[in-house]
């Protein structure tokens, strides 16, 4: 599926409805309309005005109500706009009357989202998610933009014998849309062998999640010395990434980059991306990778751990990593066992981290050596399976083994520890 709009290249005027029986999530502001402007930049796109509208409710037929919707049309005709962007979800019937009193193209925010994640799906795995996030958002709106729809590319379908074209639009799309979950159910299958292949060599797995353009990408190649891209950007990251972590000499974990979240995430994206975010369901550790300069920080952190609440399994321990501590002043970093000040950038605190990550991790964990006697030997295959071995030697009195055990295994074996590290 193609993008049905394109902000590339395109002049835009921005708009949004502060409206008193709107929540937090769903109204528009200042600041709202400041992350939009650079959502736009992101796809390309150059913001040449902006219209803040504040009414008690949202006007059924033209959304801001008429006098508002006509500013809009005059400042699109002073700018030589060609598109108009609101922050806010619109219904079909509100795109097609404001594209009618503004005599511009209509997007909404989700829209906006959709085809950056569009621009920025590089895998298989990644492209297939966009794909289905972006049916699942026009089918509803097929009867306004029918028109549209025969660009989406691949072909629309037969007509059958008395349908409509809309009909048979429609058809064609449940039908991409339940193949499309196929093939990432396919994807799931995919991921949960390599999750079982992970857990058999017993690493713990430690997921970076944030807000976009917090620096998770930075992180993860000062940590691991990989090399993905971390431009300065919004959404530069949608596949995930995966990296071994060598967080002391006796403690291995794989680290993953997450897609970053943002304030009013499109559901039917998240529910898309569900194969990608899976991570952060079978992660032993998040870390919370924060923009400490962000002016709208706590905003942000209560987004992100909103959708930690969702999607993560319950119980996960957070670690909250302020990112960019060497842009604010030491007095602005919350302090705590569960927080750590860092900058990716140039290094600084990553030690800390390591050790943060070291000690959520080995909790419930004993770093113990064992003396097995050698009609036990049979034991030490199944440490090998079921704990972090990290060295063994066969000496006269036994077989000595350094390994780190969970609590039951601790239980079941400590007769033969001769040493707690």
């Amino acid at each position: 599926m193609e993008q049905t709009r394109q902000a590339a290249g395109e002049k835009a005027v921005l708009a949004g409805l502060d409206a008193a029986c709107f929540t937090k999530e769903e109204t528009a502001s200042e600041v709202s309309l400041t992350e939009l402007q650079a959502l736009l930049e992101t796809a390309g796109g150059e913001c040449v005005g902006k219209v803040l509208q504040s009414r008690p409710t949202p006007d059924p037929h033209s959304f801001v109500g008429q006098g508002k919707a006509e500013e809009i049309r005059d400042l699109v005709k002073e700018t030589g706009a060609k598109l108009v962007i609101f922050d806010n979800d619109l219904t079909p019937s509100q795109i097609k009357a404001l594209e009618g009193l503004t005599g511009a193209s209509v997007l909404d925010r989700s829209a906006l989202i959709l085809d950056i994640f569009a621009q920025r799906a590089k895998t298989r795995e990644g492209k297939l998610q966009v794909e289905l996030a972006q049916y699942q958002y026009y089918l509803p709106r097929l009867t306004v933009w029918n028109e549209e729809m025969g660009r989406l590319g691949g072909g629309i379908g037969t007509r059958g014998p008395g349908e409509t074209q809309l009909e048979t639009d429609k058809r064609y799309i449940r039908s991409r849309i339940q193949k499309l979950r196929e093939n990432l159910e396919d994807v799931r299958k995919v991921r949960a062998e390599q999750r079982r292949r992970r857990q058999k060599n017993d690493l713990p797995v430690v997921a970076l999640v944030g807000y976009t353009n917090a620096g998770k990408s930075t992180l993860l190649n000062r940590l691991t010395g990989a090399d993905i891209p971390a431009n300065n950007r919004l959404f530069d990251t949608l596949d995930t990434t995966t990296r071994q972590l060598t967080v002391s000499d006796t403690c291995q974990a794989l680290l993953s980059d997450t897609v970053g979240f943002i304030a009013k995430l499109p559901h039917h994206l998240v529910e898309a991306f569900r194969a990608t975010l899976e991570e952060l369901e079978y992660a032993d550790l998040l870390v919370h990778v924060i923009d400490s300069a962000d002016p709208e920080r706590e905003d942000h952190i209560a987004v992100v751990n909103r959708l930690i609440a969702e999607l993560a399994k319950p119980g996960t321990p957070v670690l909250e990593c302020y990112n960019k501590c060497d842009l604010v002043p030491d007095d602005e970093i919350p302090r705590g066992s569960d927080k750590v000040a860092i900058s990716a950038a140039n290094g600084y605190g990553l030690d800390a981290l390591k050790g943060a990550i070291e000690t959520q991790l080995g909790r419930g964990k004993h770093h113990v050596k064992l003396l097995l006697p050698y009609q036990q030997g049979s034991m030490v295959a199944a440490l090998h399976d079921t704990a972090q071995v990290l060295s063994s030697e066969y000496a006269d009195n036994g077989i000595q083994i350094d390994a780190v055990l969970d609590e039951t295994l601790f239980g079941k074996l400590r007769q033969y520890v001769i040493e707690e590290v």
